[in-house]
């Protein structure tokens, strides 16, 4: 018999479900970077593209609403911005009233750009999330109770 080194509540590493998390999580960034190379955005930078597209519908956005939308660090956030912009994917610009922060928006090739790419994320989601069948409403109300417990 084999004596544990490691001071685990689990019987296994596969029973510990931050471990599991840690798995899946790498394999879905994999297939997720493999979906959106072709586009040429990073996954960060296509959370972030998206994410100005959808809120931008509500009204002007600020830097910090779009980092805590995506849960993103606000300076990576800021790093990202810069990239997207240089491609004429967003624009910035200093807010009316507040000397600090900037205001995005996305660019019409921003916006097309973010459209094909929710077409190719949402496949790969599809197909790697497929195998839990019926079970995906019950998996992503899962996750949404974690993000919302933040």
């Amino acid at each position: 018999m084999v004596e544990r080194r490691l001071d685990s509540e689990h019987g296994a590493a596969q029973d510990s479900p931050g471990f599991l998390l840690w798995q899946v999580t790498n394999r879905w960034q994999a297939a997720q970077r493999a979906a959106l190379k072709p586009l040429g955005l990073t996954h960060v930078q296509f959370v972030l593209l998206a994410s100005l597209t959808w809120l931008e519908s509500e009204g002007p956005i600020t830097q910090r609403q779009l980092a805590d939308h995506a849960a993103t660090d606000p300076m990576m956030t800021s790093q990202v911005l810069r990239a997207l912009q240089a491609r004429g994917l967003v624009t910035r610009s200093p807010h009316p009233d507040d000397g600090r922060a900037q205001m995005l928006a996305v660019t019409p090739s921003g916006e097309a750009l973010a459209n094909r790419a929710v077409v190719a994320v949402e496949r790969c989601d599809r197909g790697f999330f497929g195998p839990l069948g019926s079970g995906v409403p019950g998996f992503t109300g899962s996750l949404r109770t974690l993000a919302a417990a933040r």
